[in-house]
C-alpha cells in the first residue's frame, strides 16, 4: 500500500504509435496518466510521416506541466502494409520482429502501451521473448481502437492471446471476447 505523499517509482514505458487515428488515441490515453510513467519511450513505423510530430508537439506540452518529463522516438520497419499480401506479410513481420528485438532489449520496458496499429505486434512479440528468456518481464496492455466496435483489429486478434491486460471500447466486443476488459470509451 502506498502512503500519501510518497511519489510512485518511475516505470520504463514504452509505447507504440502508429499512423491514421492510431496516434491521436494513443496520446489521449496517455494525456491521463502521472509523471511517474517515464521515460516514454515510442515505436512507430519507418514508413508513418505524421506520427513524430504529434508526439513531439504532445511531450512539448507534457514538459510545460512536468519538470522531469523524458521520451524518445525510434522508427522500426513496418511489419504490414496497407493491402499488402499475407504471404509477404509473413516475411516482413518477421524482419520487423528481428529489427524489434534488439530495440525491445535495449529498452527494457516495464510496461508496453498499444492500441491496434500493426506496429506493435512485432514490439510485443519481442518484449514476449524478453520474458521467455527472464530477461525482463515486461507487462502488456493492448486497448482496442475505439473505431472496432464488432470484431477485433488484425493485430488485436493476435495480441488477445498474448496481452496481459485487453481493453475493449464496446460491449459487444467484452461478450464476444471474454478475457478482455471493458471499461467504456476511454479515448
Amino acid at each position: 500500500r502506498r502512503r500519501r505523499g510518497r511519489r510512485a517509482p518511475p516505470l520504463s514505458l514504452l509505447v507504440v504509435a502508429g499512423s491514421g487515428g492510431h496516434t491521436t488515441e494513443i496520446l489521449r490515453l496517455l494525456s491521463c496518466l502521472p509523471e511517474s510513467y517515464s521515460p516514454r519511450h515510442y515505436i512507430f513505423a519507418d514508413s508513418d510521416k505524421m506520427s513524430e510530430a504529434k508526439i513531439r508537439s504532445f511531450e512539448q506540452k507534457r514538459a510545460e506541466m512536468f519538470s522531469n518529463s523524458q521520451f524518445t522516438l525510434d522508427r522500426i520497419p513496418r511489419s504490414r502494409e496497407v493491402r499488402q499480401s499475407w504471404t509477404s506479410s509473413v516475411v516482413t513481420t518477421l524482419y520487423s520482429i528481428l529489427y524489434s528485438f534488439p530495440l525491445t532489449y535495449k529498452l527494457k520496458p516495464d510496461l508496453i502501451l498499444c492500441n491496434g496499429p500493426g506496429t506493435c505486434v512485432p514490439v510485443c512479440i519481442s518484449a514476449l521473448l524478453l520474458g521467455l528468456l527472464r530477461i525482463k518481464k515486461t507487462i502488456i496492455v493492448y486497448v482496442e481502437s475505439i473505431c472496432r466496435v464488432e470484431t477485433l483489429s488484425l493485430s488485436g486478434k493476435i495480441l488477445y492471446y498474448f496481452s496481459d491486460y485487453f481493453i475493449v471500447q464496446w460491449p459487444t466486443l467484452k461478450e464476444k471476447y471474454p478475457k478482455s476488459v471493458y471499461l467504456g470509451r476511454i479515448v
